[in-house]
């Protein structure tokens, strides 16, 4: 989903499409009718309390992140762990690294037991 950064605008409109809203709901949601709604998702030009109400409407928050850390902050928004070395994603996912941190069996003999481990 990061991988090409969206425009604002597009992220608000998948934002709202993931959570099974409808242009209609924001009047409910945020205060905003479906024409502003619908004109803010297609060529508006927000203001920064309009952005702030959405945002609060949709559950989420709105951050400014420092482009130097870009890269960090989208691993842990894709669960995957930064490469050390150059600052780009590595391929392995945070799951692999807690498999390999999981305790052996001598260790936790009730590992796995209800297979609710994961």
């Amino acid at each position: 989903m990061f991988t090409n950064m969206k425009s604002l605008l597009q992220q608000l409109k998948a934002r709202r499409l993931a959570l099974g809203f409808k242009q209609n709901d924001m009047m409910l949601r945020v205060g905003v009718s479906r024409q502003q709604y619908q004109r803010l998702e297609s060529k508006g030009n927000p203001r920064l309390d309009t952005l702030e109400l959405i945002a609060k409407g949709f559950n989420s928050e709105i951050m400014l992140i420092p482009k130097e850390k870009l890269n960090a902050v989208l691993a842990v928004l894709e669960d995957r762990i930064p490469d050390a070395g150059n600052g780009d994603l590595s391929e392995k996912t945070s799951r692999m690294s807690k498999t390999k941190e999981r305790r052996s069996l001598s260790d936790d003999p009730w590992q796995d037991f209800l297979g609710d481990d994961s």
